[in-house]
């Protein structure tokens, strides 16, 4: 079952982020898209909504003013481009608020407590499922923020990810992108039995393993060390 979405905001771009980071997470969908409080309203009286990302300053009426308005709204988080809104919004008990421009990280922080049923305002609903079967492996993809646009990579293509502090460089046979997001969230994106952390700064693709010693992985041609306190789950998975 998904978490159904609808993304309310006037700016078409904070939209088109918004559906990017959204395709992202196997367990969301959109249901719709608008562009004021009012077609927000027609949407929530015509088909079920499960969280709604509200923008706040919005024309004729403002995101707060619109969610003070129902009498039983969806979760909510909000999207603003100004800090101050913050409070005003935690006063409306939401699950959490994004400041503009809102990056994948931040969003899956977000996301993640919807996910947590024990979390204040929280669905019931599962975690995202790690798809580990190679079909699912080979038709999933994540985007990712670089170069100024959102930018598709296929998980099955993905042969490591290195972290850059808080950038990380995934690397395929014939690109690579450099992004702006942690190596453990990323990680926590992939799917788990295709993945192996086996350092602070690298996860790699364990198919995409060529050879193995003590100290260090090969994967297509490159040397990637081990770290100290991964050594012991990459041997017993790797042997």
């Amino acid at each position: 079952m998904k978490i159904r979405c609808l993304l309310v905001d006037d700016e078409p771009p904070a939209l088109a982020v918004l559906r990017s980071h959204i395709a992202a997470v196997p367990m969301l969908e959109v249901v719709a898209g608008c562009h004021n409080a009012i077609a927000a309203f027609e949407v929530l009286q015509k088909q079920p909504v499960d969280l709604m990302f509200l923008d706040v300053k919005m024309p004729q009426l403002t995101g707060t003013d619109f969610l003070r308005s129902l009498r039983n709204p969806p979760k909510v988080i909000l999207t603003t481009a100004y800090r101050e809104y913050a409070l005003d919004g935690y006063d409306l008990d939401i699950v959490d608020y994004l400041l503009k421009p809102i990056s994948l990280d931040r969003f899956l922080r977000a996301v993640q407590k919807v996910y947590r049923p024990e979390s204040n305002g929280g669905v019931t609903m599962p975690a995202p499922p790690r798809e580990t079967t190679p079909h699912a492996e080979a038709d999933r993809f994540l985007y990712f923020r670089a170069d100024r646009k959102m930018v598709k990579v296929m998980v099955g293509e993905i042969l490591y990810v290195e972290s850059l502090k808080d950038y990380v460089r995934i690397v395929t046979p014939t690109r690579q992108i450099v992004a702006k997001q942690t190596i453990t969230s990323l990680e926590e994106m992939l799917p788990e039995d295709a993945f192996l952390r086996i350092h602070r700064s690298f996860v790699v693709a364990r198919t995409r393993i060529d050879s193995f010693s003590p100290n260090h992985v090969e994967v297509a041609g490159k040397e990637l060390p081990i770290g100290r306190h991964y050594k012991h789950d990459v041997e017993r998975i790797l042997r």
